[in-house]
């Protein structure tokens, strides 16, 4: 599954079947892992976010995030998470993947992860653009305990660029 693809779809209650938000963006820390979820700012201007700790998530589905009640929600300050995928000053999307030779492979576009594995990311979304988006196709390389978040890139052996593979999408099935 993608988060990319999770990114707006409503949180509820197990307990009472509320909807209790939606869901913004993801927390991942520097093992690859998800934290949790982040919800919607309620307030537009608040130095604390409200996110749901990846352990207390029942169900992932294609439609809705499920957590069994609302004492599941922690506020949290901007400056204790480490990794975002899409806002903030450290998120993954759009990072460069680069070698220490000092070749880039590309951008991340999305991260991908198996909600039946847990919640550690399987895999990333990578572009080289969108010309060659188009010709070639995007790329994707799993992740591994060598790749390394870095504060500006993402670092990768000098031998991910024949480990990266293609992604192959499917019209209609």
């Amino acid at each position: 599954m993608k988060l990319l693809e999770m990114i707006g779809l409503p949180i509820y209650e197990v307990d009472t079947g509320k909807r209790i938000g939606r869901v913004q963006d993801f927390h991942v820390d520097a093992r690859w892992d998800i934290e949790g979820i982040e919800l919607e700012p309620r307030k537009l201007f608040s130095s604390t976010i409200l996110m749901v700790p990846w352990h207390e998530i029942m169900a992932c589905g294609e439609d809705a995030v499920m957590i069994k009640n609302k004492q599941a929600i922690q506020k949290k300050n901007a400056v204790d998470i480490q990794y975002t995928l899409m806002c903030g000053d450290h998120k993954l999307r759009d990072l460069p993947l680069l070698t220490p030779d000092g070749n880039q492979l590309g951008r991340v576009v999305d991260v991908y992860f198996d909600h039946n594995m847990g919640n550690t990311i399987r895999g990333l979304e990578i572009t080289d653009g969108f010309i060659s988006d188009l010709i070639e196709g995007r790329k994707w390389l799993r992740v591994t305990d060598v790749l390394t978040i870095g504060q500006d890139a993402i670092m990768v052996p000098v031998d991910s660029e024949q480990r990266l593979e293609k992604i192959i999408t499917s019209v209609n099935g």
